[in-house]
């Protein structure tokens, strides 16, 4: 392994790597609609100047629209490659995971933390700082899961 694996933090690490969850969801379930947008706008014709008048314009704007519009897929698909590639480490390790670990991580990550650990506490009967006991323990065996143990 390399040097730079002792460094990295990986219990933050891992609270990235849950934080960013929801936002590779969205990206994999709403590419296919961003990237219908954006043909659906390369696909019309620009209008035509009725007054005989020149245009001021610029001559390859039509061209320059296209392009901008291939590299704006380009960039979709690259973004929803990255998610998909997220998703295969993630979830089978997400998935090792008790169910109450993930319950607890889910509480403090993935939806509004407010008042997370009373509810942790409510659910296991249990004080609040035992609540963030079993947040850090999961955090700790997540962490493990994704990045091994030094």
């Amino acid at each position: 392994m390399h040097i730079s694996w002792s460094f990295l933090d990986k219990k933050k690490a891992a609270v990235s790597a849950i934080e960013a969850f929801t936002s590779m969801e969205f990206i994999i379930n709403h590419t296919d609609e961003e990237i219908l947008e954006v043909r659906s706008g390369l696909e019309g014709v620009g209008a035509q100047n009725l007054s005989g008048m020149p245009k001021a314009g610029d001559p390859q704007s039509g061209e320059d629209r296209l392009i901008n519009g291939i590299a704006e897929i380009d960039v979709l698909k690259e973004r929803y490659r990255q998610a998909v590639e997220y998703m295969n480490w993630f979830k089978p390790t997400w998935e090792q995971l008790s169910d109450d670990e993930r319950f607890v991580l889910e509480l403090f990550y993935l939806s509004d933390s407010t008042g997370a650990a009373d509810r942790i506490a409510e659910e296991f009967g249990i004080d609040r700082k035992t609540a963030y006991n079993k947040k850090y323990k999961a955090e700790e065996h997540l962490s493990v899961l994704l990045y091994g143990k030094w």
